[in-house]
């Protein structure tokens, strides 16, 4: 008895990828492909854990002053925005050979489950670590932080 298969002639579009091996194709070039050198900087990453009668979050944002960090809490939801500026110049002699700049904003944005009462939370910032520390209340309000 043979085996009856279905034929998709999709089935091979499918599974078609045409720059999977890109950095190979480029191998013997001075060329790379344009994708490799897009690197976007990358998001604030929080941590946040929960206790009975408080949140702890912990966020990632190296290379920022404390001047330019703001957290805003609103109810059961925490704001974290920072901007970010990096300058890097190099010199040889008083001539410049390469300089770049970086100049932007990154927020983060997250829903907690309990509202937090912003007039008892806190904000630390030390080696490139945001904590908060956020008790949890039945009625919210809205308050800006000052990170200390």
């Amino acid at each position: 008895m043979a085996n009856i298969t279905r034929f998709d002639p999709f089935e091979e579009l499918a599974r078609f990828q045409p720059l999977a091996n890109a950095d190979d194709f480029f191998k013997g070039f001075r060329l790379r492909p344009w994708s490799s050198d897009v690197q976007a900087e990358p998001r604030i990453k929080v941590e946040v854990s929960e206790a009975d009668a408080a949140y702890t979050v912990k966020a990632d944002i190296p290379g920022v002053k404390k001047e330019d960090i703001h957290v805003a809490i609103d109810g059961n939801q925490v704001s974290i925005e920072a901007e970010v500026k990096k300058e890097k110049e190099e010199k040889k002699g008083d001539k410049v050979v390469h300089s770049e700049r970086y100049y932007g904003k990154q927020s983060r944005s997250f829903t907690l489950g309990s509202d937090i009462d912003s007039a008892k939370s806190e904000a630390k910032y030390s080696d490139g670590v945001l904590e908060l520390k956020l008790p949890k209340k039945a009625n919210g309000s809205s308050k800006e932080l000052k990170v200390q």
